[in-house]
């Protein structure tokens, strides 16, 4: 593979993750505020520009490593966390609840949003490759996130919708679980449980309305 293949590669690649990465962040800070929250707005992270949600290993190394590594099999990445101050919520479960779904719920938006792109451009019979790759990945990387972020640990949106529906003594215990969350997922994502048993059901599932609607 010569450099510019190389380029092309990673900007396919890549364009789409940042894309992903950021809206699901901005959504978070979004409705944040819109529930009272100010926190992400003050820090400046209120905003759909990359570089203010990029962590440098977690959204640009791991993935890339990930990717490359396995010949595209699997990747994962995360950007910087959105500071939320939940006590400036009025109603806890509620507010938070929607914020924290808020991010997972963008990447649906923008695989489906991927797919109506793809549309127009083989509707205008746009036969560059590149263009049409990076639609696919848009699609694929976005209902990964979808899916990988509502599985039910921590520190993933879906460990935290779970933690507000335990009860209080659950809640802690399942709490200790976070600081191994990233580790745990790997694990699993390795020995296929994760991916085959979660990941690809429900990606194979979107995909599949997607492909009907589009």
């Amino acid at each position: 593979m010569d450099d510019k293949q190389l380029i092309q590669n990673l900007a396919i690649f890549a364009i789409p993750l940042l894309f992903a990465l950021t809206v699901h962040e901005f959504a978070h800070g979004y409705i944040a505020k819109l529930r009272g929250d100010n926190t992400a707005y003050i820090a400046g992270r209120l905003t759909l520009n990359p570089a203010k949600h990029i962590d440098i290993w977690g959204t640009i190394a791991m993935p890339l490593l990930l990717y490359f590594s396995t010949a595209g099999t699997f990747w994962f990445g995360y950007a910087k966390p959105i500071p939320i101050n939940t006590k400036n919520f009025k109603n806890y479960k509620k507010d938070i609840f929607v914020t924290i779904a808020a991010g997972p719920l963008s990447n649906l938006i923008m695989a489906f949003l991927w797919g109506i792109l793809l549309t127009i451009l083989l509707k205008f019979q746009v036969s560059e490759v590149f263009f049409l790759k990076m639609c696919n990945y848009g699609i694929i990387i976005n209902l990964s996130l979808f899916a990988l972020n509502l599985f039910p640990l921590l520190p993933l949106d879906g460990g935290r919708l779970l933690l507000l529906f335990l009860p209080y003594k659950y809640a802690v215990n399942f709490s200790r679980l976070e600081p191994y969350g990233f580790m745990i997922i790997l694990l699993l994502s390795f020995s296929t449980i994760l991916t085959k048993f979660w990941l690809f059901p429900i990606i194979k599932f979107f995909s599949a309305i997607i492909s009907l609607m589009f």
